[in-house]
Order: structure tokens, then sequence, then C-alpha cells
């Protein structure tokens, strides 16, 4: 500063002495240019080529150079009437370094000293330096970060060239150490400050729940004016606010005047404008009851489900603007709704995007919004739910875009991302309950995009052959009447599944039919036919053998099962809202050799904690029923109800909970199934720590409760228990992981018994690839 001022000085009298009088500049020099460009300085230089200059008009030239900040010195010489110019320019920023920086970004800090000027390769300023500096400060101040230090430094480098320095200590955020509300009379200070996200600091302190945040402090603030306008306290106000520091700026202290002013209450209704809808069908939209205590948030919400109300009739871009009018002497208040329905949307075309193996004829049979229709946010909505519930996309958003030229209408955008709906978990030759799996099993719910559902399996195991294939399509009419197939050739060795000794081998086909009744519900039917042929092993139970000389080893099924299906599940895999359940009958037809039926329930409920659905509670059961008519004396062993493994009761091994009978040659306790089946799970699903992307990953703690019974036990086997109580039940708890990989879902669960019956057997780990929870 002292230089240029000198510099300055220098320039007010050197014109007198060397341009006592004006010339016409005939050519002008410029001297000492090392990186600006001399039409950048020309730019800036006001003389140009045949002016006619004195010595104010080079003084102004002057000052123009230094005022660019290119320059540290300027100096002007006459040669005749060739002007010459002097420069020595200001060194250029070589380097940058950031160091010490954790909180704020470095790439932000460059973005903010680019605005600046302060560029690798630009020319240095120590006053935009300077400002840099105090808006930092600044930036972490508002993070209660006060005792932050920003420290800068100029490494001279050759060439007229120098290294910009920053080391940044953040230091701690202050932490609050006391909040007081000041005014308050009808809620007390707890009830308020627990609306606060700023808390004192405690045993959870390290998770920085006590530190101090500008940000988070207004938040709070308008979180506390909402409560109290929900509260019907609609003249409350905030009189001021004081954060106050302590000497050694680790600690801050809140404190919020305030006043809450009289209860208020609702009182009469109406609305005003165009009503293009029946004023009746947007009246039961409103949520407000006359007199009972005023709540902003209800008022805003009956504008709200007016507004979508308008658009389910294609009125997307509806105005509905509640206006209070208030009656202070009897502290009511009054609301009218002004609706501006705007013009009724038609849709144009509808788009798809993403959907890269999907067909766009699967995506486009979803669809409740029809082109050509009006648009209706609910059909919108509705199209976009069905999407989901496909189990082929990880997210499905839509958009709208009006069509250019044309106001009333609009094009639908849905973009979709594709995930695996497929599974090839025996391909790869592992299972924790078969062993050692070689073969091919592959399953896929969209083939070749088709929204179709094949399977086909080709299996060897440490307990199975199986050949089976199976195939529906899910529109074999329009109208979304679906039809399938399926066929099988089976050879089971049960002994190696923790059942009894005994062999079965079988094979069959079935037809299957669903119909939808509306948007959720289904019923199905599958018709089929199947041998059975069974060989027990030396060491079975007794159980088996009277069967088998009442009924024989050999046998022809013509299975019937019906079902009622409803699915109200917001998406297909790893859902976050929503129920679904279904009710199943099998009976075996006219002409079977065996005699029975069985019915089963299955339902579960997902409640979402936080409206990120990051959290969420699950609930689920699954319920069965079996028994025996007619000719037959008892529900067959090989079709009995098991519980424990995986898919039922986790951190029990495989079919092991239930009746067993000891009375085989070598006094083993083999599981015997039952006629009932009960088990249960509640399960709180979390974030997956440190996972940014959580779409395709899911964590649990579960607690599972279940068991199995029979009501037709032989009464000489003690380990036969008829007694259906709560008591008889076993339980466990422990962890689950769910992951979508590449070959399909795969799941892991750690799991302890809190709960365990006699003949229980243990298993803290297990997996499956191809299921999620």
């Amino acid at each position: 500063m002292r230089r240029q001022l000198a510099t300055a000085l220098l320039l007010l009298s050197f014109p007198l002495m060397a341009f006592a009088d004006s010339f016409v500049v005939e050519d002008i020099r410029f001297d000492g240019l090392q990186r600006m460009q001399l039409g950048r300085v020309l730019s800036i230089f006001p003389i140009q080529e045949g002016d006619q200059v004195d010595e104010f008009s080079l003084a102004k030239a002057t000052r123009a150079l230094f005022s660019s900040g290119y320059f540290n010195d300027v100096q002007l010489a006459r040669d005749g009437n060739l002007l010459i110019v002097r420069l020595t320019e200001r060194p250029a920023i070589s380097r940058i370094t950031i160091e010490g920086n954790k909180e704020v970004k470095t790439e932000g800090l460059k973005e903010g000293l680019a605005g600046l000027g302060l560029v690798e390769g630009e020319v240095f300023q120590r006053a935009a330096l300077d400002k840099i500096r105090l808006e930092l400060l600044q930036v972490y101040a508002a993070q209660g970060r006060y005792g932050a230090q920003i420290e800068t430094s100029v490494e001279p480098l050759p060439e007229n060239r120098l290294g910009l320095n920053i080391n940044i200590k953040e230091g701690k955020a202050a932490a609050v150490q006391h909040i007081n509300v000041v005014g308050n009379e009808v809620f007390s200070d707890e009830e308020l400050i627990d609306l606060f996200s700023l808390k004192t600091p405690g045993f959870w302190d390290f998770f920085s729940e006590g530190r101090y945040s500008r940000e988070k402090l207004s938040g709070d603030l308008e979180r506390l004016r909402s409560y109290y306008l929900d509260k019907g306290y609609i003249n409350f106000k905030i009189d001021s606010t004081q954060v106050s520091l302590t000497p050694d700026r680790k600690h801050v202290f809140v404190t919020v005047n305030i006043t809450e002013g009289d209860l208020y209450f609702f009182g009469d209704y109406d609305l005003a404008g165009k009503l293009e809808v029946a004023e009746d069908q947007l009246l039961s939209q409103v949520a407000i009851t006359p007199g009972e205590t005023f709540s902003r948030d209800l008022m805003v919400r009956s504008a709200d489900k007016i507004s979508r109300r308008l658009g389910d009739d294609g009125f997307l871009l509806a105005n509905v603007k509640p206006v209070p009018t208030i009656d202070e002497q009897n502290k009511t208040v009054s609301v009218r709704f002004y609706v501006e329905p705007g013009n009724r949307m038609y849709v144009r075309r509808i788009n798809f995007v993403g959907n890269t193996s999907t067909a766009d004829e699967v995506l486009r049979r979803e669809m409740r919004q029809m082109e050509a229709a009006w648009a209706s946010t609910n059909a919108m909505e509705k199209s976009k739910d069905r999407l989901e519930r496909l189990g082929f996309f990880s997210e499905v958003n839509v958009e709208t875009t009006t069509v250019p030229g044309v106001p009333d209408q609009i094009d639908l955008e849905y973009s979709v991302v594709e995930q695996l709906s497929g599974s090839l978990s025996a391909s790869i030759g592992v299972s924790q309950s078969s062993g050692l799996i070689l073969g091919a099993s592959v399953s896929q719910k969209n083939f070749l995009g088709s929204g179709n559902f094949v399977s086909f399996n080709v299996t060897r195991s440490d307990n199975t052959r199986e050949l089976s294939f199976s195939y529906e399509n899910p529109y074999y009419t329009v109208d979304g009447v679906s039809r399938g197939f399926s066929a099988y050739y089976r050879e089971e060795d049960l002994d190696d599944d923790d059942l009894s000794d005994y062999n079965l081998d079988s094979y069959g086909g079935a037809m299957s039919f669903g119909y939808p009744i509306d948007e959720h519900q289904r019923l199905g039917l599958s018709i089929g036919a199947e041998q059975l042929n069974l060989k027990l092993g030396s060491d079975v139970p007794n159980e088996l053998n009277l069967f088998v000389q009442d009924e024989g080893d050999s046998f022809t099924q013509l299975p019937v099962v019906g079902s009622w299906s409803s699915n109200h599940l917001n998406r297909g895999l790893l859902p976050t809202e929503g129920y679904s359940q279904r009710v199943s009958l099998e009976v075996a037809g006219p002409g079977s050799d065996l005699n029975f039926y069985k019915l089963r329930y299955f339902g579960q409920l997902y409640y979402p904690l936080s409206d990120d659905q990051r959290w969420v509670v699950r609930g689920k059961t699954n319920l069965g029923y079996g028994d025996a008519f007619g000719d037959t004396t008892k529900l067959p062993f090989f079709k009995t109800f098991r519980a424990g493994g995986f898919e039922s009761v986790r951190g029990f091994k495989n079919n092991t909970l239930g009746p067993r009978d000891a009375r085989t040659t070598s006094g083993t306790l083999d599981p015997l199934g039952g006629n009932v089946l009960i088990t249960g799970s509640a399960e709180l699903i979390f974030p997956v720590p440190f996972i940014k992307d959580q779409s395709n990953m899911r964590t649990l703690l579960f607690w599972d409760v279940g068991g199995v019974f029979d009501r037709n036990c032989l009464t000489d086997n003690p380990a036969c228990d008829l007694d259906m109580s709560f008591s008889n039940l076993s339980s466990s708890v422990g962890v689950g992981l769910s992951w979508l990989t590449f070959i399909g879902p795969m799941s892991f669960s750690l799991g302890v018994p809190v709960k365990e019956q006699e003949h229980d057997e243990d298993e803290f780990f297990q997996f499956s690839l191809g299921k999620t929870f």
C-alpha cells in the first residue's frame, strides 16, 4: 500500500516534469509484460494511438492500470511522440495448498476462492485472500466452531510466481450448555425444549447432539413456532433470541423469549373461486371441524387435499389458498379456501426411461393413467405403485412436462432403475440345508424383459435330485388374468434334511390361473396331478411304519389349490411400507389316493418409523392347519408342516421344531412335523452402517416365535405334545442382513434361542441364496 501511494505521488509530479506539454500519441510501447496478453492490457489502458494527451489523461490512464489489480508498478515515459509504458506485473498464483479442513470440503473451498479470483494461474490479490479468510471464519461460526483459526501465508517462487498456503484449525463446535425458554405458561419448559434438535451435552455427547449450530437453531425456532400455531395460538411470536458464548468459547447459552397469546378455535369454513369439481366433493376433503382447536397444519393439509382432489379430475395446476379470518372477540378463526383450478390437463404421451432390459409393453400395461385422457394425480400414483410392486426396479420416479405451445397438455415420463429380478442360487453350488449342490437353477421374474416368470432347475445335492420347470404369464389376457404351467421330477432323501430315514420320489405337473379382483387383490386356482412313491429306511419312527401299513407306499394325487391374496406393499423387493396377506387351501381332488386338505395363512405389515423409511417395523405371521378326510386316517407325514430354519424360526436347525418320535431302531428323535403350524416374527429394520446407497441392502433385528403341533399323535409317544399353548412355542432373537447381489438375493442371520423346547436343535449362523427377509 505504501509503495502504491509513493508511486501515485510520483505520478502526480512526473507529468508536470515529463509531460508539461500535451502531445499526440503516434505509438505506444509496453515493457515488462510476462504473462499478461497485450490485448488484455490494451483493453484496460484508455489511451490509443492518435489521442491528444496531457498530464491529466496520463494520470487517469495510470490509475486505470493500477485499479485493474494486475500490476505492482506502472511508469510512463515519452520518447518524442512515442508513449512508453513500463509495467511490473503482480506475481501469479502457482499453487494453492489447503490443510486442516474436515468440516468444509476442499472442493468447496477452492470454488469459493475461484469466485474471488484466487485461482492457480491468476494474478494474486491480497484483498481477496483477506476476504476469504473472514468468510471462512463466518462459515465455521455458523457451525458453532467459534475457536476456528485461519492462517494464510504466501510463499515466493521463481519467475514472479508464488504459492498460497491456507492452514485451517477448525477446533471443536461449542456445546449447548443450557436452553432456556422465557414467557411460556401453557406448555412446560421440558415439553418445548424436547422440540429442539439442539441438545445439552450428555452421555451421548460424542455423537454431537450437544453441538451448537446456527442452522439447527433456526430450524428449532421454526419448529417451536409451528408447534404453537398447530395448538391454536395464532398470535404466538418469538420476541428475541440470545446466544451467549462463554469466555473460553467452548459453550453457548441459548435463551428464547416468546409471547404465547390467546387460544383460538376453528369457526366456519367455505369455498370460493371457480369450482370445477362438485362443491360437496371438495368440502369432503376438509379435515377441520368448527369448534375444535385451531391448527395451521390441519388447515394446510385440507388445502392440499382439495388440490389433490382437483388433480384427480385433471386440474394438476390447481392452486388452493386458505385464507383465515380472525374473530378477536370470540377467539375463532374462519377459513375460506380460494380455489384457482387452472386448465384441465390431458396426457399427450407416456414415455419410459431406464428400462434397458424390460420391454415398454410390460411397463405400459401397468399404467392406470391413459394417454389422451385427462391427467389424474391418483391414476399417476397408482401407476407408479404398480411399477414398484413388480419387483423389477429398485427405483421408480414420475415427472410431468408441459407440451410447448399447448397449455392443456402434458407428457408423463416414468424413469426406472432396473434391478436383478432373478436368482442363480443353485448354480454356485452352495446351500446350508442341502449341503453341496451341483447343477443349475435359474429363476427369472422378468424373463427376457417380457414380464413373464420362468424357472428352470436341474439340481443334484446331498438330499435332492430335481428337474423342474415353471412358467407364468401375468397378462395371459389384457385384463390381467394370469396363466401358468409347471412340471417336475424329484428324488428326495429326507434323512439328509434333518427328517426321518425315508426316500420320496415324485413327479407331476399343474396348470394355474390368477384373476384380479381389484388393484390389490387376486384369486388363484391351480389344478395338478402327481405321482408319489415312498421308500422307508431301516430306521424310521413307528408313525411312518403305521401310515404305510394303512395307506401303502405309492400314491396318485390330483391336488387342487385355491388362494386369495391382497398386496398393499410399496415395492416388490425389500418393501418398507404397506401390508400383504395370502390365504390358500389345498385339497386332494376326486380320484386321489390320499384325501387331505391344508389351509394356510401368511400376513405381513411394514410400518415406517421415519419419514425417509430407513427405520421400519415389520410384523409377520405364518399359520397352517391340515387334516385328513374320507378313507385317509391322518395327514400324510410327508405333507405335514415343518418349522425351524432360515425361512421359519431363525436360530434353530431346519425342520427340527415340533413333535418327534423316539421309537426308532437307533433311538434317535426324528422330527415328525405336525398338522398345526404357528410362527410369527417382529423385526426392526434399520440403516446399514457406513453404506450410503441402501436401496439393495437391508439389516434388521428380529424376534422369531413358532412351533409345530400334531393333533393326531399316537398316545404312546411322549415326544409329541398336544398342548398348543404359548409356553410350548420356541423363540429366538438375532440380527439379519439381506443383499441383492448380481447372482440374486443373499441373506444371512445370526440367531440365538431365548426359549427352547426339550428336543429343539440350535443353529447360530444361517444363510440363503435366492431369498430375502
